[in-house]
């Protein structure tokens, strides 16, 4: 049966949800997991959205029960929403942002004019809340406030505490890619010329610096991307929220009714900018020489790293695996022995706020130590950075290289969605649990992060779907055989072999 506008209708095949695109009436999609918190709020937003635009269809996907569905829209996260118009798809949404799903809609529902923002007030909430208060009220019926600081989120109590800390470290404060100088992704950029336009003094905290705070945010604050902004302890939203905000002058009320301190109209907005892990950013107070210095040895090399003992001759295991890594990507690079120059040892860690080594610099940036060196190369990002720098060229290294280096860097390697700390998909989930249960060690590698690896491994094993789990280099299988061999009790012996 057709589904009709202002309800809900969840799609139970591709040949429905094809059926019903071909009619050609503006259309939305939401696929979405039984497991993602996420999912559970937006769908409520979703259902309020269904009733205040009548003439759109509002269709629902569960995205691991409906696999070819989500493979064809490239549903690599949830919530995920895609819009249709006229048979066409013409949008798409990523993430917990009801104020951007609200704009998106009213677009393809043409209750706005091209290019102006659906102001929340405008979208027929009842009793005319903006959005994000309509998402506050839904959550405090499941006693899951979105004030940060009471959300029993799970997150481990000292981290936690930290991550209070760094919330609360300014009235304005900006989780983001890179720093508001150097933003490493376009969402964190239009958020930093969005709080320079207001003219408010901000801090930021550069999420690539510090797994445990770009993880456990996450988590903490139920909100799946980044940026995400701040105000006197309460999340404000991401980059689609932000933006909305500004354009309908709620930000600028939002920074007065708590009092934030705006800049005089010529005064230069400053920023303070979180580039270690943990604490905020204060001159360094190192002499202009010994400044000159470490730039000058930070920038003597596309690659540096300054390490315990040299390449040859590590003098602590953390140094010695960045170089294996380094070696294993065959990245040529230059090296400094910290422990022959205590000036420049304990000066580079003022100079970087970075308070241990081994630490990794290309072009002169800090990338970080040895634990964000590996999650780099396991994720792809390492390759993508030094693709970026120029150091390396895409045909030194071809694909299949590339995934038979992946799949034997560990005994027993795990393709999924998501890390073993935080699964993203239920199947995923499932083959952690086993392992873990089991006592194996093993490697993972989130296919999620790096759409090359997800799609070419996809052809390189003959096998369609995540996860993937193998073994010395062999392919086992997925979730379904990975649980057949542990109820049989032939997982161990499998894997061991």
């Amino acid at each position: 049966m057709a589904a009709t506008g202002g309800a809900l209708k969840d799609v139970r095949s591709a040949e429905e949800l094809k059926a019903i695109i071909g009619e050609g009436v503006p259309l939305v999609l939401h696929f979405w997991a039984s497991w993602c918190e996420a999912s559970k709020h937006m769908d409520q937003v979703f259902s309020q959205l269904a009733t205040d635009f009548p003439l759109v269809r509002f269709l629902r996907v569960e995205a691991e029960e409906q696999p070819e569905i989500s493979e064809k829209y490239s549903v690599a996260t949830v919530p995920f929403f895609v819009f249709f118009k006229g048979g066409k798809m013409v949008d798409k949404l990523e993430g917990a942002d009801p104020s951007g799903l609200a704009n998106k809609v009213a677009k393809v529902a043409e209750s706005v004019k091209p290019g102006e923002p659906a102001a929340p007030a405008s979208l027929g909430m009842a009793a005319g809340p903006t959005i994000l208060e309509t998402v506050r009220e839904l959550s405090k019926e499941h006693d899951k406030s979105l004030n940060v600081g009471k959300l029993d989120s799970g997150v481990g109590d000292q981290l936690k505490l930290k991550l209070q800390q760094l919330i609360n470290s300014h009235p304005v404060m900006l989780f983001m890619k890179g720093t508001p100088e150097s933003p490493q992704c376009g969402f964190s950029q239009k958020v930093v010329d969005i709080l320079r336009n207001e003219k408010v003094k901000f801090g930021s905290f550069d999420i690539f610096t510090d797994n445990s705070v770009r993880e456990g945010l996450k988590v903490f604050s139920n909100w799946p991307t980044f940026p995400q902004l701040y105000c006197k302890g309460e999340l404000l939203g991401g980059c689609d929220i932000a933006v909305a905000m500004h354009e309908s002058g709620e930000l600028r009320e939002v920074f007065r009714d708590y009092g934030v301190e705006i800049a005089d109209s010529n005064e230069k907005v400053t920023t303070n900018t979180d580039t270690g892990k943990g604490g905020v950013f204060v001159s360094s107070g190192l002499s202009a020489a010994l400044s000159d210095r470490l730039s000058g040895l930070i920038n003597s090399a596309p690659v540096i790293l300054f390490m315990k003992g040299k390449p040859d001759e590590p003098r602590c295991g953390y140094s010695r695996k960045v170089v294996g890594i380094l070696r294993e990507e065959n990245i040529k690079f230059e090296s400094f022995d910290i422990l022959t120059d205590d000036e420049v040892r304990q000066g580079l860690k003022v100079y970087s706020n970075w308070s241990s080594y081994p630490q990794l610099y290309i072009k002169g940036e800090l990338i970080g130590g040895s634990d964000i060196v590996l999650e780099m190369q396991k994720s792809g990002e390492l390759k993508k950075i030094l693709l970026e720098k120029g150091i390396i060229h895409s045909e030194e290294t071809t694909l299949e290289d590339r995934l038979k280096r992946l799949i034997t860097s560990h005994p027993i390697m795990l393709f999924m969605k998501g890390n073993p700390d935080a699964p993203r998909c239920g199947f995923s989930s499932k083959v952690v649990n086993v392992l873990k249960s089991a006592g194996l060690e093993f490697g993972s590698f989130d296919i999620l992060s790096d759409e090359e690896v997800r799609q070419g491994l996809k052809k390189f094993s003959n096998w369609p779907t995540y996860p993937q789990l193998y073994y010395k280099g062999e392919l086992v299988g997925g979730c379904d055989i990975v649980l057949e061999l542990s109820n049989s009790g032939e997982l161990l012996s499998t894997l061991s072999a």
